[in-house]
């Protein structure tokens, strides 16, 4: 089991959250463990499981998640994914350093199906760049 812990945390934990999620279990499984919650679960999109199986990566086994059900754990990283200020997103009770890293929110896309998804993509490949990034700069720190 990898030694460094993430939370990620969003108001529904139905997209971004959930992606970031899946996104560092897969790529990164080896040296993190990631976890993702809210304080307003809605349950997973179906979008945001579409598109991460576009890149292979399976999460229709994850579940949204009440952020209390992590109250009081310890975690390397607490990383909120919300778009405006960090205020937005639920409070953590528990141990770890806080970060904000902001993308927009993909659950708002208006359009045809395929520019909703396009959105998800685009939300995706975001938190891959800018998540991955962080995770591996502060790990080698």
């Amino acid at each position: 089991m990898a030694g460094k812990r993430v939370l990620f945390l969003c108001v529904n934990n139905s997209a971004r959250s959930q992606m970031a999620e899946g996104l560092i279990n897969h790529d990164l499984g080896d040296r993190f463990e990631a976890f993702s919650a809210g304080d307003q679960p809605t349950g997973v999109r179906q979008q945001a499981v579409k598109v991460m199986a576009e890149l292979g990566i399976d999460i229709t086994g994850q579940r949204s998640k009440n952020v209390s059900e992590f109250d009081n754990q310890d975690f390397d990283w607490v990383i909120s994914l919300c778009s405006g200020s960090a205020g937005g997103c639920p409070l953590f009770i528990g141990a770890g350093e806080r970060v904000h890293i902001e993308f927009d929110d993909p659950a708002a896309a208006r359009g045809t199906e395929d520019e909703v998804l396009d959105a998800f993509r685009r939300v995706r490949d975001a938190i891959r760049d800018k998540v991955e990034s962080f995770l591996l700069e502060k790990a080698d720190a």
